[in-house]
Formats: C-alpha cells, sequence, structure tokens
C-alpha cells in the first residue's frame, strides 16, 4: 500500500479498479488513466493491446494525454501499427492543447523527418513550447538545439541555460548534457568539480552516457581522486546498457589489467559487442 498525495491508502488494484469504473462510464480521464495502467502492468497485467485500445477512446474524446499517449503508440509500434502519419495526428492534436508530452513528440517528428519534411526550424517551435511551460525534457531538448546550433544562431550560453532547468528538475539527460559543458568549458568557466558532480547524478539515475563520462574522470583523476577500480565500475554500468563508448573503454580496462584482472578473453568480449555497434575505435 502507498499513500497518494491525499493521505489515502491506496494500491495499484484498487486505481485500476476506479479508473475501469470511470472509463467504462465514458470519462476520458479515467479511460486515459486505465491505458497507463495497463500500459506498465500496475495492477493489471501488462498489455500494449489494452493500453493502447484506451488510450484511444481517451484520444477520441479529445482528452490530451490520451492523444500524446497514442502518437506514442504509433510512432513506436506498440500495440497497433506503426504509422509515422498518425503519429503524427494525435502529437499535433495533443500539442495544440498544450500538452508538453506531444509537443516535445512533434518537434521530434519535424526534427527528424518522421511523417512531415525535416525542419529544425519547427523542431524548435515546438520544444519551446514545452520548454517555457516548464517541461524538463523540453528544456533539454531546446538546449541540444542551441548547443548545435539546428534552427537557432548557435549559443554554448543559451545552451547551459537550458540544460541547467533541466538538469535542476531532476531530468537525467539535462544532468548528463549540463556536466559535459563545465568538462568542456563551454557557455560556463571549466570545473571537472562541477562537470563530476552533474555526471554524477545522471549516473545514479542510469543515464549511460553520463556513467561512462563519471568513468572517464574517475580514470583520469578529473574532479575525484583517481581511481581505476571507480572507473571500471562506471564504465560497466554503462556498457552493460548497451552504451558502445563504454563497451570499448571496459575493453581497455581489461587489455590493460587496471581496476580489473587482466584478460585478454574479457577484452575481446567487450570490442566485440562495442564494433558490432560500429565503434570505429573498438574495431
Amino acid at each position: 500500500m502507498y499513500f497518494h498525495g491525499r493521505g489515502v491508502p491506496q494500491s495499484d488494484e484498487e486505481a485500476v479498479k476506479w479508473y475501469r469504473k470511470a472509463a467504462e462510464q465514458g470519462d476520458a480521464g479515467g479511460q486515459s488513466g486505465l491505458g497507463f495502467m495497463y500500459d506498465k502492468g500496475r495492477g493489471v497485467p501488462q498489455s500494449d493491446e489494452e493500453a493502447a485500445k484506451w488510450h484511444r477512446r481517451a484520444a477520441e474524446q479529445g482528452n490530451a494525454r490520451g492523444q500524446n499517449n497514442l502518437g506514442a503508440w504509433y510512432k513506436d509500434a506498440q500495440g497497433v501499427s506503426q504509422s509515422d502519419e498518425e503519429a503524427l495526428k494525435w502529437f499535433r492534436k495533443a500539442a495544440e492543447q498544450g500538452n508538453a508530452g506531444g509537443q516535445n513528440y512533434l518537434g521530434f517528428m519535424y526534427q527528424n523527418a518522421r511523417g512531415v519534411p525535416q525542419s529544425d526550424e519547427e523542431a524548435m517551435k515546438f520544444y519551446r513550447k514545452a520548454a517555457e511551460q516548464g517541461d524538463a525534457l523540453g528544456q533539454n531538448n531546446l538546449g541540444v538545439m542551441y548547443e548545435k546550433g539546428r534552427g537557432v544562431p548557435q549559443s554554448d550560453e543559451e545552451a547551459v541555460k537550458w540544460y541547467r532547468k533541466a538538469a535542476e528538475q531532476g531530468n537525467a539527460r539535462g544532468q548528463s548534457n549540463l556536466g559535459i559543458m563545465y568538462a568542456m568549458g563551454r557557455g560556463v568557466p571549466q570545473s571537472y568539480e562541477e562537470a563530476v558532480k552533474w555526471y554524477r547524478k545522471a549516473a545514479e539515475q542510469g543515464n549511460e552516457m553520463a556513467q561512462n563520462n563519471l568513468g572517464n574522470m574517475y580514470a583520469m583523476g578529473r574532479g575525484v581522486p583517481q581511481s581505476v577500480v571507480e572507473a571500471v565500475k562506471w564504465y560497466r554500468k554503462a556498457a552493460e546498457q548497451g552504451d558502445a563508448v563504454a563497451q570499448k573503454n571496459l575493453g581497455v580496462m581489461y587489455e590493460k589489467g587496471r581496476g580489473v584482472t587482466q584478460s585478454d578473453e574479457e577484452a575481446l568480449k567487450w570490442f566485440k559487442k562495442a564494433a558490432d555497434q560500429g565503434n570505429v575505435d573498438a574495431e
């Protein structure tokens, strides 16, 4: 059991019961909530098909969350046949109601030419709408566009501003990106200690890029006491999530016997994993 904000003991099963009652009476919020529970397998067996069914019912009533979720289902072929056109349709409906998730997804579709002609300017427009609502993912995405100069004039200072907003809300991508800016001294005074701080926050949330970068900081003794054992620990966490750079780095540690017992077999294993993903150094 847990308490759900208002002092009422709740359980997933109880939540499903009440979502279902509302949903079956045609309440769009209940339908969206029930779709979420099926998506996550909370209080019911996980079912993409049931999740898609209830998100559709909510979406067709104009529920913005249901529209955003149904769009995501079409984008990723989850519970429905993949269709960028259908995904775009539902993301646009959600975005037009001010739903930050729909705005972010719509930005993604424009950035990656999914169902629409590629347009960094349109992507920026929708990322900004989400970011200015305080949405952390939108803030990180907007930071990326400023860092890369896509759809806007390149600006490290603007990138840092938006990364920081995302990072301070706990967004792991924003934390990782802010760490990179501190490590490189881009848009902020260079500081390995600040880089380590933000890498660690992201790494502890499971962000593989930050885990690899934190491993690098330990390997080189930047912003932390040098420790090959800690470096290996963080490389391994990222490598096991499939990060090719970390797989290559972990292979190097096994090849040289740094922080682990030397093993050509383990080195080869990790180099091959990285090479299979196209990592040139590993190849």
